[in-house]
């Protein structure tokens, strides 16, 4: 389908709503060297089923607000979380008693 975008979910914390950045390889005109391009869209998320660092399919649709021109088609890969360390692994003493 045409205007469809696969990104990665950079934030989660407004509700129905995501922001998803997509990352483009661009080669520049003159100098022929390789850069990064992020761009960052806002995309609708009716049941708010996508979480930071998932993997989306976004297309165009109709305004919901001023800068939302975007809604989530389907997660396509559930990201595997971040991993906390316990206190003790990070040296932290705060909690340890003599």
């Amino acid at each position: 389908m045409a205007g469809e975008l696969q990104g990665i979910v950079s934030s989660a914390k407004r509700d129905k709503t995501i922001t998803v950045s997509i990352a483009s390889r661009e080669t520049h005109p003159l100098y022929r060297k390789q850069y990064t391009k992020t761009r960052k869209y806002t995309a609708h998320d009716e049941n708010n089923e996508a979480g930071v660092g998932d993997k989306v399919l976004i297309a165009t649709c109709r305004p919901y607000s001023k800068t939302k021109t975007y809604k989530l088609v389907k997660v396509l890969e559930k990201s595997r979380g971040a991993i906390e360390l316990k206190d003790e692994v990070l040296g932290n003493d705060k909690g340890e008693e003599n």
